[in-house]
């Protein structure tokens, strides 16, 4: 039996597999890290988030230190005690550390390399010079592949190394080989190489070791193959107990494709092994809650707060504030009531489409600049593809950094949202297809083959098409622009549709909040209640604005006056 190397995207070789379906070498690979944060609860309802400072002990200290100051002969001098900060105060053992570290820096540094690792792929003959000059007592291949795992080597330099000992080994690379390769790809989050790695240990190996299985896991949870990593994890409690990184990402493959039933059935396992589970793990369960109006799911969460109580764990400050929105999600902060859903109504969001449908897409919407040839090619295409999960205004989202590359900041936004499994639709105009400074012809080849597209005309309008595509995929679509669509609303025949319009906009539209070249992308949060004044009969709810605060028709106020009647 042959595996193809091509199955590795950029492999020429064939790699072999052995005979026997056997056990894998007893190796395990995965190192884990943990990050301690703080947060401080106020004695009030809610949650009050407040940055903590650290003590203030510098005029203490002077003063200890002048009292234990001892004068040395006539010209004396002063010596200063420090004070160490209390034994459970947050950080005191990290500067412990920091002062056994720097009280042992005395010892011997490690060994050195006895040659560098290549920065770049290397060829055959390159590689077989590179192993001439290796002095080492080690083997040759197994110490290039762990170093390549330890410093994180690009994945071509990694390629053109297991193709090198491909082709030395009649096709066949080594166990303890792949899995420092699938490090590699999952550290910079290779999906398609996880997978065919994935693809060539089945086919190889009747089971896995424990990292292994972790590697895979991780790889595949947060692509279209993640219900496969259920399938590890029960591969891997037959040898052992998984570990609470392997549940914890399970439940997060699990949330992040909406089925809540697998995540908390996880979560429960995990605790029935008398686990701790990863802050991490009960952060998302608060993220995925924000926007769920279930009673079971909040007791749920509720019962995650106790537990925290019980064994005395600590959020961080991201998870505090997951906590915290997850509180304040479609509830009064003052009274606890609910307060109204900004969500459309099946009935509502039917009558919207229909307005929208006929006063903006086929009617007089005297903005539109679009021909009905047009409109009617990207209605035929719409029809062609599966509901969308977000609509992206591709020319507005790019030109949001004015200095940057825009096919660079729209391939960027693009990527990051693909992570998510959403089903995406990128819609521009013809001119961003052309190979220009602004516009690189490869990546925007990226951006089509991440996300469905269609480039309209360059004279013509956007918005109509935004519109179309999102209310056509369904009222869990939403859509990115900083276009306001303030003409468009006006074009709405009454005064009632033009509300129930910004009313949809503002549960619908999300807005980038920072986006930096290189760097994570974090969204506006949608606010998941309606900014009217509003009863439930005991209570008033009143959003007024602030004095000095100069309010345009197309925003909402911020502040809430509570009103709570007293039985």
């Amino acid at each position: 039996m042959t595996l193809c190397l091509s199955g590795i995207r950029g492999f020429p070789k064939l790699w072999k597999s052995n005979p026997y379906r056997g056990q894998v070498p007893s190796h395990s690979y995965l190192s884990l890290f943990f990050t301690n944060y703080h947060v401080i609860r106020n004695q009030q309802r809610w949650f009050s988030l407040k940055p903590i400072s650290p003590q203030n002990t510098k005029v203490t200290d002077q003063l200890i230190a002048k009292n234990r100051s001892v004068k040395k002969g006539i010209e004396g001098s002063i010596k200063q005690v420090s004070h160490p900060p209390h034994l459970f105060a947050a950080g005191a053992a990290k500067k412990r550390s920091q002062t056994s570290a720097q009280n042992n820096d005395h010892a011997s540094s490690p060994p050195r390399n006895t040659i560098q690792l290549p920065t770049k792929p290397l060829n055959s003959e390159e590689w077989d010079k590179l192993k001439e000059d290796f002095k080492g007592k080690a083997n040759f291949e197994n110490w290039i592949s762990m170093q390549m795992a330890h410093s994180n080597s690009s994945i071509d330099v990694a390629k053109s190394f297991l193709a090198w000992v491909a082709a030395k080994n009649n096709g066949i690379v080594g166990y303890n080989l792949l899995v420092r390769y699938l490090h590699l790809c999952v550290f910079y989050k290779q999906t398609s190489e996880v997978i065919d790695i994935y693809e060539i240990m089945k086919a190889r190996y009747k089971s896995l070791e424990s990292g292994a299985y972790t590697l895979l896991i991780r790889g595949l949870m947060d692509s279209d193959r993640w219900r496969e990593t259920l399938k590890l994890l029960e591969d891997l409690k037959k040898v052992m107990t998984p570990s609470v990184r392997n549940y914890n990402d399970c439940i997060l493959g699990a949330l992040l494709h909406q089925d809540v039933n697998v995540a908390w059935d996880l979560y429960e396992e995990l605790l029935s092994h008398e686990l701790i589970p990863m802050l991490e793990t009960l952060k998302t369960f608060f993220d995925f809650g924000k926007d769920i109006k279930d009673d079971h799911y909040s007791n749920k969460l509720l019962g995650i707060l106790l537990y925290l109580r019980n064994k005395q764990l600590y959020p961080g400050e991201s998870f505090a504030h997951s906590i915290k929105t997850w509180f304040e999600s479609g509830q009064c902060t003052g009274c606890g009531k609910t307060i109204e859903s900004i969500h459309l109504s099946s009935e509502e969001y039917e009558f919207l489409k229909e307005k929208i449908m006929t006063d903006v897409i086929d009617g007089g919407d005297q903005y539109r600049k679009t021909t009905p040839q047009e409109l009617k090619r990207f209605k035929n295409f719409v029809k062609s593809c599966p509901p969308f999960d977000i609509v992206i205004d591709g020319l507005n989202v790019a030109k949001m950094i004015p200095k940057a590359r825009e096919s660079q900041i729209l391939l960027e936004v693009v990527s990051q949202l693909t992570k998510q499994n959403l089903q995406l639709l990128v819609l521009g105009r013809k001119h961003m297809l052309k190979q220009s400074s602004r516009w690189r012809k490869d990546e925007m080849e990226k951006v089509q083959k991440q996300a469905s597209c269609f480039f309209a005309d360059n004279i013509s309008e956007d918005d109509p098409f935004l519109l179309y595509a999102t209310l056509n995929s369904g009222n869990h679509c939403r859509f990115i622009t900083k276009d306001l669509m303030r003409d468009h609303k006006a074009c709405l025949s009454d005064a009632q549709t033009q509300r129930l319009f910004f009313k949809w906009q503002r549960g619908h539209q999300l807005a980038i909040r920072h986006i930096f070249q290189g760097s994570k992308i974090t969204f506006q949060h949608i606010i998941n209640y309606d900014t009217v004044v509003q009863t439930t009969g005991d209570s008033w709810h009143i959003p007024y604005d602030e004095d000095g605060v100069e309010r345009y028709s197309y925003e909402i106020p911020t502040r809430w006056l509570c009103l709570h009647q007293e039985t």
